[in-house]
């Protein structure tokens, strides 16, 4: 396949959107939540398929190299057996997925819920009082190793090593769709009054999140925000950009 072909284009172009999307964009910008870096790759495909069968001969061109490799048509050697072991891995994947969707399952059934409830009107629009200074920013990454990082992880991640046990799971701080979309003042309040000061559009409150305010004062609440936007590359929404 050669890249005057229709599928070899849309390959590049798909990777070079990606690449764009998920490295570049966030040099200039806030990052895009994957689910939406995954739809504009869906629609780049989506628009690439429609604009080379708009014709007879793009037609052909496009869906060419598919009919050949399915029907084995110039594949010999190398080729070949790569066709064969995509066909023989195919069956596997589909029924690989079938029964995973299928299979009895002890997990509880999804429930509808606000994912991020308001917060009481004595949170909204509070400010960090500290600076954000090297000194702050190690303390609080301190702070979130020896209090957070059990269920939220080292790196960040939500994939601590108490992560396993709870549904849902706790919050990923490296995915752009998470602390990036949220103010200081709202992790303040969740952190502060954890999952039982979860308001009535929080329900089923499935939320594993201590009451912290019991332990930690609120300098030590502060700091655990700048290390974990910190830790994760994140840097939190504000009044500003919203304007």
């Amino acid at each position: 396949m050669t890249m005057k072909n229709p599928l070899a284009k849309t390959a590049v172009l798909l990777a070079g959107m990606y690449v764009f999307l998920t490295w570049i964009l966030p040099l200039f910008t806030a990052p895009l939540p994957a689910s939406l870096i995954y739809l504009y790759l869906a629609l780049t495909v989506a628009a690439a398929a429609i604009f080379y069968t708009m014709s007879g001969a793009g037609l052909d061109d496009f869906m060419g190299p598919i009919g050949r490799f399915l029907t084995g048509e110039g594949h010999a050697g190398a080729t070949g057996t790569a066709r064969l072991v995509v066909f023989a891995l195919f069956p596997l994947l589909v029924g690989w997925q079938t029964y995973a969707k299928l299979a009895p399952s002890d997990m509880p059934p999804a429930e509808n819920r606000t994912i991020h409830p308001a917060p009481p009107g004595e949170f909204v629009g509070l400010a960090n009082p500290f600076p954000r200074t090297p000194g702050n920013i190690a303390t609080g990454q301190g702070l979130y190793a020896a209090y957070c990082s059990p269920c939220h992880g080292g790196n960040f991640d939500g994939k601590g090593p108490a992560s396993v046990g709870f549904n849902p799971p706790p919050a990923n701080f490296s995915d752009p769709g998470t602390i990036a979309q949220l103010q200081e003042s709202y992790l303040f309040w969740r952190i502060k009054k954890g999952g039982v000061g979860l308001p009535v559009e929080g329900m089923p409150w499935k939320s594993a999140m201590p009451r912290w305010e019991k332990e930690l004062t609120d300098e030590r609440i502060w700091k655990i925000i700048m290390g974990e936007y910190a830790g994760a590359g994140q840097s939190p929404r504000t009044w500003e950009e919203e304007e």
